[in-house]
């Protein structure tokens, strides 16, 4: 089922590209988050994605968030993927699509490439937006203007 607007964070605990586990209770409560999934690591519509989240990441920090990006890769390949371009913020593997399922992010393109969609929930962990589309570029900048606007 799918997450809606004033659902609250689910409960999850994945690794992060460090190898630690990342629960969402660590923010529940505390900080506004941001939550990213995207296709796959290297792709040319996930790195400038990636890149401008964290382009921005000061700004987000700014209102007191977190950025999560989640995909199906694995931590070596988050490893990578985030030393390559400096990314500042927290990617989990999601190897099995479990908490994509739990979010209910589906697959785009005929569902052959798991679905780009973020969720911004505020600090008590409330769906504040939720926004689904293939253009990479459009995701960052609707999370920060909800942040703004919540704030």
């Amino acid at each position: 089922m799918a997450l809606e607007k004033g659902d609250t964070l689910p409960d999850f605990e994945l690794k992060n590209q460090e190898g630690n586990t990342i629960k969402s209770s660590e923010f529940k409560g505390q900080k506004p988050l941001v939550i990213y999934f995207y296709p796959k690591d290297f792709t040319p519509g996930c790195t400038k994605e990636a890149c401008n989240f964290r382009d921005s990441y000061e700004d987000f920090k700014s209102v007191g968030a977190e950025v999560i990006g989640i995909s199906n890769d694995s931590e070596k390949s988050h490893q990578k993927f985030a030393n390559k371009h400096q990314l500042p913020f927290i990617l989990l593997s999601d190897s099995k699509g479990k908490l994509r399922k739990k979010f209910g992010v589906k697959k785009s393109l005929l569902g052959l490439v798991p679905g780009r969609e973020t969720f911004v929930f505020d600090e008590n962990g409330k769906l504040i937006l939720k926004f689904n589309s293939l253009d990479a570029s459009k995701h960052m900048k609707k999370a920060l203007k909800a942040l703004q606007k919540n704030g």
